[in-house]
């Protein structure tokens, strides 16, 4: 069976000095990543461990404008620059063909895999390959898929020996949980659940939460059906209790 975590999440925004400067401040680590070079978008990149936050921006608009299937891009052309929202989240597996084929049986409809390559910093190659699913549930984005080459194992190894992952100066600090505002949260994680193959949990407070590794997305009653807030865990006294606002995103530390 196809293994499912939370690899990262993407922020469209205008500025990708922005976030870069707002995070240092804070005494977290985010840096410029790279360009893709066929889909005229670039990003900068804050990791926590294997899961972390793109920030991503329109470099090249005609580029933008001309991208097919990849709706990561698509919608960065719609909603830029007038929104800057958090997007969705992305799952990794290790066998994107057997997701693709599960998720084409629940009737969902998804873009073709597409190969995604890009260099970083140092003139790297990065390469992976991903689909998006087309649509919503109930005005929420789904997530998209995505399949790096080499396994976790490898991959942590590789990006902490170059630097990518380090620790942050102002201490520990570990993403926990996506909080989607959705207008029916049992109806959104039951659906996500059951095409995801992720167990639904129920709190007091009436949150609908999946279990997605040892992280989960959490879908609160709100009207919006949108990505609203990153929750992180820290041991950090000068971030605990504090929220980071980019745009219309909120990270929230605990």
């Amino acid at each position: 069976m196809a293994t499912m975590k939370w690899d990262h999440l993407v922020h469209y925004v205008n500025d990708l000095a922005k976030p870069v400067e707002i995070f240092g401040a804070h005494g977290l680590v985010a840096f410029k990543g790279g360009s893709h070079k066929d889909w005229g978008t670039y990003n900068a990149l804050s990791y926590f461990g294997l899961t972390y936050l793109e920030f991503l921006g329109i470099e090249n608009l005609e580029l933008a404008k001309a991208t097919e299937h990849n709706l990561v891009v698509k919608d960065a052309v719609k909603l830029l620059p007038e929104h800057e929202v958090l997007s969705r989240v992305v799952i990794r597996t290790d066998d994107i063909e057997e997701v693709a084929a599960s998720l084409k049986a629940a009737g969902l409809s998804l873009s073709p895999i597409i190969d995604g390559k890009r260099l970083d910093n140092e003139g790297r190659l990065i390469e992976w390959r991903m689909m998006t699913i087309a649509g919503d549930f109930g005005g929420l984005v789904y997530p998209f898929i995505i399949q790096w080459s080499g396994t976790d194992t490898e991959r942590v190894e590789r990006l902490t020996s170059s630097g990518v992952i380090k620790p942050h100066p102002a201490g520990e600090v570990e993403i926990v949980r996506a909080v989607f505002h959705v207008s029916d949260p049992e109806a959104a994680a039951n659906h996500w659940g059951t095409i995801f193959g992720l167990p639904v949990t129920k709190s007091e407070d009436d949150t609908f939460s999946l279990k997605i590794g040892d992280r989960s997305f959490a879908f609160v009653q709100e009207d919006e059906n949108q990505f609203k807030q990153v929750v992180f865990e820290t041991d950090s006294l000068e971030l605990k209790g504090k929220t980071i606002r980019i745009g219309d995103g909120e990270y929230v530390f605990v």
